[in-house]
């Protein structure tokens, strides 16, 4: 296992819509573990292939169920996820590992529902609510190139923008 780099915001490896995983095999495996321990040392409950310079259709997520849930309890590997139902709304306060020290408030839907395949190529169903619908939806938009910060008006998203090119490392 290792840790990976995370792609920070601006960078234009988190646009763009990512491929559907086709192979199920132990390079699979690997990329997944190393996922979860790079989500782990950044103390994330949810990361995207994306935000490690991976474009394929993948996430991985460890959502506690309440506070004295321990990292690892809930892991749950996401490939080629697809929401297949949506009910109500609530605003959600969201924090990301690629947009580091910022956090916004969103709406998303309150439920959901999905249909995807396990790290095995298990298909699988999945209905959730709360904190694991939130953390869902936030990371399949990054499957299609789509940040929390896309949700904030212009104007935020200008101030934002100004704010990491200046801190983005000159090369």
């Amino acid at each position: 296992m290792a840790i990976r780099e995370i792609v920070v915001f601006p960078d234009d490896r988190l646009r763009g819509k990512c491929t559907e995983v086709t192979e199920f095999n132990d390079e699979l495996k690997t990329l997944v573990e190393d996922m979860f321990e790079t989500m782990y040392d950044d103390n994330g409950i949810g990361l995207a292939a994306p935000q490690v310079a991976v474009k394929k259709r993948l996430v991985v997520m460890d959502v506690p169920k309440d506070d004295s849930d321990v990292q690892g309890l809930n892991k749950l590997v996401l490939i080629n996820p697809k929401i297949i139902n949506k009910e109500g709304s609530c605003e959600s306060e969201e924090g990301c590992l690629s947009v580091p020290e910022y956090r916004a408030t969103v709406d998303r839907f309150e439920k959901v529902s999905i249909q995807y395949f396990d790290e095995n190529g298990v298909e699988h169903t999945l209905d959730a609510d709360g904190l694991l619908a939130i953390c869902i939806q936030h990371e399949l938009d990054h499957l299609d190139g789509k940040l929390f910060i896309d949700y904030l008006s212009p104007l935020k998203q200008s101030m934002l923008l100004k704010k990491y090119k200046k801190l983005k490392p000159k090369n």
